[in-house]
């Protein structure tokens, strides 16, 4: 694999064998011009030995595996810690999306044609609600962990300036297109037009099968995380008001001793529930003073 390809994909994966052999074909293997790193953390499942079996019939692929878990706190390892140099363009996916044909070469494109942009995103392809979600990006020029791009010249001044995603924050995409927008100074810097929706990619999600057990525990888990991403960026967009991204922490629970007492579940009954939940846990990930 060359140092020097052009673009760099990395695939965040946690506990992902059921999608990941999909996700991983669905990338341009083999592809001189293209690096893919998987970046298997935490995981307990076959997810490493499928990955490990595709790199070995592809020239492009090496799996790196982190035994610690968490996607922010590797994506932060990935980047910062184990890469000796940037390249033009990198791409970021989950390992459970499976990436519409041409969605790299689409990013790659769209970062190109916008000279001030930081971010590409690609667009969600199915699902009940893709229609929403697709207006909803195109309006407010938002993006989604399963299919983003970011310019290598922006990662670089991220890594100078010793800035990193908070090792335990939840909705990492969410802080990247913040950051991206206001070009990793504070929220007077707001530039929508810096994240730039790639209409030419698109990924396709895990289908939710409603008759399954293991579908509606995930669904579950999933809206805990929800919950407290709600509460984190409450925290988070006091700081990038503020000072910027310089002073993000490096572990949310270093706030929660501090933020946590004024925080109270939202009143909407789809939501008190699982905000309770989501506080409790924080709660017990306070910081040791």
């Amino acid at each position: 694999m060359s140092d020097a390809a052009p673009i760099c994909i990395a695939v965040l994966a946690h506990n992902e064998a059921a999608r990941i052999a999909t996700c991983l074909r669905s990338l341009p293997l083999n592809n001189p011009e293209v690096a893919i790193h998987v970046v298997v953390n935490g995981s307990t499942d076959a997810t490493v030995s499928i990955a490990a079996d595709i790199a070995s019939t592809a020239s492009n692929v090496r799996v790196h595996v982190f035994k610690e878990g968490g996607k922010a706190r590797s994506w932060n390892r990935f980047l910062f810690d184990q890469l000796t140099a940037f390249h033009a363009t990198h791409v970021f996916v989950d390992g459970d999306a499976e990436i519409v044909p041409g969605s790299i070469a689409a990013l790659e494109a769209t970062l190109k044609a916008q000279p001030g942009g930081n971010a590409a995103a690609g667009l969600p392809m199915n699902g009940r609600k893709m229609a929403h979600y697709q207006q909803a990006m195109r309006a407010e020029h938002g993006l989604f962990g399963d299919l983003y791009a970011l310019r290598g010249d922006f990662l670089s001044r991220m890594k100078a300036a010793n800035i990193r995603l908070p090792d335990d924050v939840i909705g990492d995409d969410g802080l990247i297109c913040a950051m991206a927008k206001t070009d990793l100074a504070d929220e007077s810097q707001w530039r929508d037009q810096r994240v730039a929706i790639c209409e030419g990619a698109g990924f396709l999600c895990a289908p939710v099968r409603l008759l399954s057990p293991a579908s509606w525990q995930m669904q579950y888990r999933r809206m805990i995380n929800y919950s407290v991403r709600h509460f984190q960026n409450a925290m988070i967009s006091r700081i990038m008001r503020d000072s910027g991204p310089k002073n993000l922490p490096r572990q949310m629970a270093n706030l929660y001793r501090r933020e946590l007492p004024s925080m109270r579940p939202r009143a909407k009954l789809e939501l008190l529930w699982f905000d309770r939940i989501a506080l409790r846990k924080m709660a017990r990930a306070v910081a040791p003073v």
